[in-house]
């Protein structure tokens, strides 16, 4: 073993192999810094060149973008709000907070140590993985799988600090909409109303980048201010680099859990990002929790140290039994089998060196990564400081492309929209948006593995396996203990939750918001039910117990609503009139991006940026026209090279001219 691992090592400092990782370690890092692209994206773009390619640089260049996508994915969610990937959501909650009082550069710092150690740890997993993970993964089955799903959507609880109600009606709601589209348990097409386009569900990426990053664009339009208010970049590097010292523990739990999230099928790096915060937060002594959501450094190291050992966790079922746990590690099989190498026990027994290939590969690429992304970092970090409507203008061209990339279906561009309004309302009403995504997420797992377990085991029987008795305890106890907790933090007038501190920022919305947003949710968790009695009856079981769930939720918080307007003092006129200009602002940010999509419909998305950008930055940004003639060139010419050299889809719409198509 050692010596295939010292070969591996030899073979991969050869020239040859080291370009070919380092041109991978490139490629990852520019496709991660494109929202909504990832792991995914990377390895997509790249495959069609390896072929003519040796296997060992094949996968130099492939694993040596897969390892640093995760690194670079944060920049825009840490400095712009709007999430790079669904699983650098996460990191909006401290990371971006901390961009907001000027320590952009310090956030970074966090986030990029914090990777490359994840991706360190990971590699380490991975080699101690090949003698033991075999007999472990094989334990877990269906009723383990859907036990850690539930206990993934349970963190709704946790990540809701002390408002649970609004955590589970949120996570229900993802729940909901991640039910969207074929069943996977029955021959039916769910909530898709006769259109082919909802019929293969939503997209991830694009639900999330509608959710948080058209949320936070047009709050930041509106506003027509830096995303930072600070008076620098902060003491940058260093400080991020005691804070990663300090944290240590942080950093090794959040790549456990990574990397265990990497290993079970249909989990993959959003829960295990998620996952990771969670445990951080559940692990921290009481007086300091009310710091997460603020900026707290152990809200990015934890999930950022997982975002890259889950992909070290993907390489372990992938190679040891050829499944792979998520899209990068699918495409990174078909490699493998492209070049006669079949994962499972035939690699460790015959291709030993591949393995220690891939594994090297893995942790000198999360070096490579952080420390190319160092050198970007204080340069970088100035972006928050860069008025946002100038941002905002490319920003919105390159959010709606990334959006359509997996569907490429142009209605999506309308989807989104509809979850940036969802996503906003959310926002000002205090309701976070984490549970939702985390309930979209495991939606189709859950319902998957539940119908597995019903269908394989009696209730009697996969109910008192030892794994599921174990998680079962890990759901119970927690939360048990946060009701005992929301008991008694009636008595403490300090007590607060995730929701008012991390979402609930401007001006306070009018108090008959309380009432009339639990109201139009009650109607559609309702009209969800009614809708849901007409599959089959394993199609309508698990939807039909999440929206009576979220119905119980949304009429809960209702009644909660009510009672606190019924209460409340009447608001303050400056109050009142400070909402107005907020929501005058905010349909104003919605009719430009609103507008933007109706041109991309007519003319696709490069002859819309055309005309969109001179307007926009115009009118909103108050550019010159030197400057704009600049920046739309560059924006058009941009998308235009990556569609055709990285092969990246770009909407078209009716009037589009056949020299663009």
């Amino acid at each position: 073993m050692l010596d295939a691992a010292f070969s591996a090592l030899g073979n991969l400092f050869a020239l040859s192999n080291l370009v070919f990782l380092l041109l991978g370690v490139g490629s990852g890092l520019v496709i991660g810094m494109i929202p909504g692209l990832g792991g995914t994206g990377a390895v997509a773009m790249l495959l069609p060149f390896v072929f003519s390619l040796e296997p060992t640089q094949a996968l130099a260049l492939i694993i040596g973008a897969v390892a640093v996508v995760h690194t670079s994915d944060t920049i825009a969610s840490v400095l712009l709000g709007i999430p790079g990937s669904a699983s650098a959501s996460v990191l909006m909650l401290d990371g971006h907070q901390m961009a907001k009082k000027g320590q952009g550069a310090r956030a970074l710092s966090i986030a990029f140590l914090s990777s490359m150690a994840g991706g360190l740890l990971g590699a380490l997993g991975l080699t101690l993985s090949i003698p033991v993970a075999r007999p472990l993964v094989l334990s877990f089955g269906a009723p383990e799988l859907f036990m850690l799903t539930l206990l993934g959507v349970s963190l709704t609880a946790v990540l809701s600090r002390g408002n649970m109600l609004k955590g589970l009606l949120a996570g229900a709601f993802g729940l909901l909409l991640g039910g969207i589209g074929a069943a996977p348990a029955a021959a039916d097409y769910r909530f898709t109303f006769g259109s082919l386009f909802l019929s293969e569900g939503l997209d991830l990426v694009a639900v999330a980048l509608g959710i948080f990053g058209i949320a936070e664009i047009v709050t930041l339009v509106g506003t027509r201010s830096s995303v930072a208010t600070g008076s620098g970049l902060g003491s940058g590097w260093r400080t991020g680099l005691r804070d990663v010292v300090e944290h240590w523990r942080h950093v090794l739990r959040g790549a456990l859990v990574g990397m265990w999230a990497g290993v079970l099928p249909g989990l993959g790096a959003t829960a295990g990002t998620w996952m990771a915060y969670g445990q951080a937060r559940a692990t921290t002594r009481k007086e300091s929790k009310k710091t997460f959501g603020k900026g707290d450094p152990r809200g990015i190291i934890a999930p950022e140290s997982a975002n890259n050992s889950v992909e070290a966790g993907d390489l372990i079922p992938t190679l040891l039994f050829g499944i792979p746990g998520g899209a990068p590690a699918a495409l990174l099989l078909g490699a493998l089998l492209a070049f006669n190498i079949e994962p499972g026990p035939r690699i460790i027994t015959h291709d030993l060196d591949i393995v220690y290939t891939i594994i090297w590969s893995f942790a000198l690429a999360s070096i490579l990564g952080a420390a190319a992304c160092f050198v970007l970092s204080r340069p970088l970090a100035k972006l928050s400081f860069v008025r946002f409507p100038v941002l905002a203008g490319g920003l919105i061209v390159v959010l709606f492309t990334a959006g359509f990339q997996d569907s490429e279906q142009i209605a999506l561009l309308q989807v989104m929209l509809l979850l940036g309004a969802i996503g906003w309302v959310m926002k000002a009403c205090g309701i976070p948006r984490a549970p939702f995504l985390i309930g979209f997420v495991l939606s189709l797992p859950m319902e998957r593995y539940y119908f597995l377990t019903a269908n394989l085991y009696k209730f009697d029987q996969w109910i008192v396996r030892p794994w599921v008795l174990i998680l079962l305890a890990v759901l119970v106890v927690p939360t048990v203990f946060s009701l005992v907790k929301k008991f008694r933090s009636r008595r403490d007038p300090e007590a607060s939750d995730i929701a008012d501190e991390e979402e609930g920022e401007g001006p306070e919305p009018p108090r008959i918001w309380s009432i009339v947003v639990p109201s139009v949710f009650l109607v559609v968790f309702v009209a969800a039910f009614v809708i849901s009695r007409g599959y089959s009856s394993q199609a309508r079981l698990v939807p039909g117990l999440v929206t009576v769930v979220g119905a119980a939720m949304a009429l809960c918080a209702l009644v909660v609503g009510i009672r606190a307007r019924r209460r409340a003092e009447p608001q303050e006129t400056s109050t009142r009139e400070a909402w107005a200009v907020e929501w005058r602002a905010v349909l104003r940010s919605f009719a430009w991006l609103a507008g933007f999509v109706a041109l991309t419909y007519v003319l696709g998305v490069l002859l819309a940026a055309l005309v969109f950008l001179p307007l926009f930055l115009r009118r909103v940004a108050e550019m010159r026209w030197l400057g704009i003639a600049v920046y739309t060139v560059c924006t058009v010419g941009a998308l235009a090279a990556l569609a055709t050299f990285a092969d990246i889809a770009l909407p078209i719409g009716y009037l589009t001219p056949v020299g663009l198509l």
